[in-house]
């Protein structure tokens, strides 16, 4: 049997083989250190703020900039206007009726078991809250009980794996 040389895993940036004693992972693809960095902003990256998307590097701010939710209060620009209603997302009445206020927010559904724990919706990084495991909306990260906005400092999980504040 003739001897075969292992193959190195090439870098996605540069195309060139990738060595072990050099090489930064993620998204399961490896890469040089030279070449682990944003793709937008050009910042070097490491495992804390790094985000890989369809072969591309970005640190999280810009990833959430490029993908995450668009519109007012994003800093995204204009991707959704006043008058969205979010039919196209299933979303047929707003505040529980037809042509109710138009400022409820149309979210994505995720798939069961993996979006905000509270609405089921999909949640970017750009919003995202941790607790138990799971990341929640901001809007969402409320206590149970009295609905009082949540933090990493105030939150406490309730017997019901529900999120609750620690005053309670």
């Amino acid at each position: 049997m003739p001897f075969k040389p292992v193959e190195n895993p090439k870098c996605p940036k540069c195309q060139k083989s990738v060595y072990a004693a050099e090489e930064r992972v993620a998204g399961g693809l490896k890469w040089h250190k030279g070449c682990f960095k944003c793709g937008l902003c050009n910042k070097f990256l490491d495992s804390t703020n790094c985000t890989e998307h369809e072969g591309e590097l970005y640190c999280k701010n810009c990833h959430a900039r490029k993908f995450g939710p668009k519109g007012y209060g994003f800093g995204g620009g204009a991707g959704c206007l006043s008058m969205d209603t979010g039919e196209h997302l299933g979303n047929t009445a707003l505040n529980g009726k037809p042509g109710g206020a138009q400022n409820v927010r149309a979210i994505a559904k995720a798939p069961e078991g993996q979006g905000c724990p509270r609405c089921g919706g999909c949640v970017y990084a750009a919003e995202q809250m941790l607790a138990r495991g799971r990341g929640w909306h901001k809007e969402c990260f409320k206590c149970a009980e009295c609905t009082k906005r949540l933090d990493s400092v105030n939150c406490c999980e309730g017997p019901d794996k529900d999120i609750y504040c620690k005053v309670r």
